[in-house]
């Protein structure tokens, strides 16, 4: 069994511990985990968010947000979606970075991944970290979201590794972050 196959049966079992649920014996800091993964389990971990949505036997409520949906969605509303692919064409990457970055804000993602009211049990799970990059850096949304989420956990499903200083996205990118736990 992989690495990554364990720690998610391990997630599901967190699913259910009410301490967790509860986003109790963190020291007063905001419950935001990361649970990391090799890059290439990705669609190991696409199937295992579509199943969570038909195991009964957790007792957490799941609340997914994908970033590239919500990307996607910024962009609708901004009427730029379509406009897009010929703007990545005709400007160069970090002219067109530049202007993405005045829309697709980490105050608009978080935005959108708010609802209220958060209740006892709910768990946000963020993932589609990979997809988004270089538009969105999840060190800047985790920044975010801190003052919006204090109530309950927050999972961010990381393809690469978080070493509890820096975030290092495909084992690749690294950001400097320090506020999050590693999940297992």
């Amino acid at each position: 069994m992989s690495n990554t196959k364990i720690q998610l049966d391990n997630f599901t079992k967190k699913l259910n511990d009410d301490a967790f649920l509860a986003n109790k014996g963190l020291s007063n800091e905001v419950g935001i985990h990361i649970l990391c993964y090799e890059p290439e389990e990705e669609m190991l971990i696409e199937h295992y968010l579509q199943k969570l949505d038909t195991m009964t036997s957790i007792k957490a409520h799941i609340i997914k947000c994908d970033l590239y949906e919500i990307f996607l969605e910024i962009c609708e509303e901004k009427r730029v979606l379509d406009r897009i692919p010929p703007m990545e064409e005709q400007k160069d990457s970090e002219t067109f970075l530049k202007m993405i970055s005045y829309f697709a804000t980490p105050q608009a993602f978080v935005q959108k991944m708010d609802y209220s009211p958060h209740k006892p049990g709910d768990v946000l799970l963020i993932y589609g970290v990979g997809k988004v990059y270089p538009y969105m850096r999840c060190n800047h949304i985790l920044e975010n979201i801190q003052p919006v989420f204090p109530d309950i956990p927050v999972v961010v499903f990381y393809p690469g590794k978080y070493t509890g200083q820096q975030i290092k996205l495909f084992n690749k990118f690294s950001s400097n972050y320090y506020r999050a736990f590693n999940l297992l």
